[in-house]
């Protein structure tokens, strides 16, 4: 919901602008890589075969980003869906001490995890923000 209202407001060209040459680093990016990121964990989680990237490997979440309006819709869209697959998976798993996946990941950990990977990103999102409209904090 954070990182969501760090970008309300703002146009697709606003959400694709990078923050400072070479970095590749923008808001879209950040909506495209957390989408990736969720995926990710239910990967690791998982006793079934991997789920595909969505953006392709590595730094992709971050590169061919435009300021198109259908790719905005679309990274707001893969988020909804992929932090609900990983929300209902966790709600399966209310052990906290329960490991789970071929990497024997506490269910504990992993959300930790997910908190700390948001939180660092929602900074991120904030100084963006910032350059982008002057808008600080919520």
């Amino acid at each position: 919901m954070t990182l969501l209202m760090k970008c309300e407001d703002l146009d697709a060209e606003q959400l694709a602008r990078r923050s400072v040459p070479p970095s590749s680093l923008s808001l879209l990016g950040l909506l495209r890589h957390l989408a990736e990121a969720e995926r990710d964990w239910r990967n690791w989680i998982s006793e079934d075969e991997p789920l595909p990237k969505l953006y392709g490997d590595r730094d992709a979440d971050f590169d061919n980003i435009v300021g198109d309006q259908d790719e905005v819709n679309a990274a707001y869209s893969f988020l909804a869906v992929e932090q609900a697959a990983t929300d209902a998976v966790l709600a399966e798993h209310l052990d906290l001490s329960e490991r789970l996946g071929s990497i024997n990941i506490a269910v504990r950990e992993l959300m930790v995890h997910r908190i700390e990977e948001y939180a660092r990103h929602c900074g991120h999102a904030d100084l963006l923000r910032e350059c982008i409209d002057g808008r600080v904090g919520q």
